[in-house]
């Protein structure tokens, strides 16, 4: 079997290694809205299978896996931020709560479709005005749903606590990827 990452994250890339699995990197375009009514929870694995849609047909050696992680804070989800306004505010947002982050991962072959969707909860220390200058200007974290890394400087000097897989928080929920390529 060829399996096939679409993701352009260097995250997700570096878990699925780490795995063993040797894949090869392919781009979705793909148009990532959600429906107004769809539930916190579900999001990541809706837009999971989005992406899994919007991928040519697979052929009988292909396996795909797309990905998705979803930040909810305060009842909302917190997206990949525009810009540096918007990567403050969610850092506000997060600055001494605990928010959940959710890992959809939708795992395809030709005649079947596995999708799961794993969660944390992360609680941070208070996370001062200062600190959020230094962390956007020095990671620049404009490709990370709510607007953080948790393997960067601001995961590792301000998450306080966390339950649930810290593989999720980053991104993939490793443990899930792995049970299901081997069911494969």
């Amino acid at each position: 079997m060829k399996l096939l990452l679409a993701s352009q994250s260097p995250r997700r890339k570096e878990l699925l290694t780490s795995l063993g699995f040797e894949f090869e990197v392919v781009k979705i375009d793909c148009e990532e809205i959600l429906p107004g009514d769809i539930k916190i929870g579900e999001a990541a694995a809706y837009l999971s299978e989005l992406k899994a849609e919007a991928f040519r047909e697979l052929t009988t050696d292909e396996v795909l896996l797309t990905a998705d992680t979803v930040v909810a804070a305060e009842g909302q989800i917190l997206g990949k931020p525009k810009d540096e306004n918007e990567a403050r505010q969610m850092l506000r947002t997060l600055s001494g709560k605990t928010h959940q982050v959710y890992t959809g991962i939708c795992i395809k072959t030709i005649d079947k479709t596995y999708t799961e969707t794993d969660v944390a909860d992360v609680e941070f220390d208070e996370i001062t005005d200062d600190e959020i200058e230094y962390y956007i200007q020095n990671y620049k974290p404009f490709d990370k749903a709510g607007s953080y890394g948790i393997q960067e400087w601001l995961g590792m000097a301000k998450i306080r606590k966390m339950n649930g897989s810290f593989y999720t928080i980053m991104g993939l929920p490793t443990h899930l990827v792995y049970k299901i390529l081997n069911e494969i």
